[in-house]
C-alpha cells in the first residue's frame, strides 16, 4: 500500500488488518486490528491524528482528514460505506455512515446510529444513539428498530470476514479473455439490502 511518513510520523498497521493496496495512508493513522480499508480510500493524516478501532471498515474512495490537532475516530464495529467523508470527527461504536455521506469537524454520530447515504452532518452536531439520520442538512428522522440495528451488525460481520478473505486470498491477476461456463459466484453468506429484509418481514 503507498504509506509515506510526515515530519517523521508514519502511519500504524495492526497485522491483523487488511488495507488495500491502491488505499493511501500519510502520517498520523491509526489502523486497529480487524480493520478492512477499501481500494482508494485516502487517510490523510498529514494535520490531524486518524483512528480506525477495532473491527471497523472504511470502503472504497473514503476520504478521512482533520484539522490541525484534531482527531477523527470510527469507533469499534464503525462501518463507513462507499465514498464518505470524515473530517474531524467521531463515528460511535456500531454507527453506520452510508454512501456518499459527509460527516464534518466536531459531530459525533451517536452509537449504533445508522446516517443515510448522500446525508450531510453539519460541524459540531451531536446525533443520538440508535438513529435514523437523513437529509441535507441532516436530522434525526426517527428511531432505528433492534431488526434494523441487527441488520446493520451483520453487514459489518461481513465486513470483517471480507478483512480475513482479502488477506487470504487476494492476489493481483491478469484478467482471463472470457468466462468460463461453470464460473462459480462468490459464497459470503446471506446478507441483503435493507429495503428487502423490510419487503420480507412485511
Amino acid at each position: 500500500m503507498p504509506c509515506y511518513a510526515i515530519d517523521g510520523i508514519r502511519p500504524v498497521v495492526h497485522p491483523d488488518a487488511y488495507v488495500h493496496p491502491s488505499a493511501v495512508l500519510i502520517g498520523d493513522v491509526i489502523v486497529g486490528p480487524g480493520v478492512y480499508v477499501g481500494p482508494c480510500a485516502s487517510l490523510r493524516g498529514d494535520f490531524g491524528r486518524l483512528i480506525l478501532e477495532e473491527g471497523s471498515n472504511l470502503q472504497d474512495t473514503c476520504v478521512m482528514h482533520g484539522f490541525p490537532g484534531t482527531d477523527t475516530v470510527v469507533e469499534p464495529d464503525g462501518h463507513i460505506g462507499h465514498g464518505a467523508v470524515l473530517h474531524g470527527c467521531r463515528v460511535r461504536e456500531n454507527a453506520m455512515v452510508g454512501m456518499n455521506a459527509v460527516v464534518m469537524d466536531n459531530a459525533v454520530v451517536g452509537e449504533s446510529t445508522i446516517v443515510a447515504a448522500s446525508a450531510f452532518v453539519r460541524a459540531d452536531v451531536e446525533l443520538p444513539a440508535r438513529s435514523l439520520v437523513v437529509g441535507v442538512p441532516a436530522r434525526v428522522l426517527r428511531e432505528l428498530t433492534d431488526d434494523e440495528v441487527e441488520w446493520k451488525r451483520e453487514g459489518t460481520r461481513t465486513y470483517q470476514n471480507l478483512t480475513l478473505r482479502s488477506a487470504g486470498s487476494m492476489v493481483e491477476v491478469t484478467p482471463q479473455a472470457e468466462m468460463e461456463p461453470d464460473r462459480p459466484r462468490m459464497d459470503v453468506g446471506d446478507v441483503e439490502p435493507l429495503y428487502q429484509r423490510r419487503r420480507r418481514g412485511s
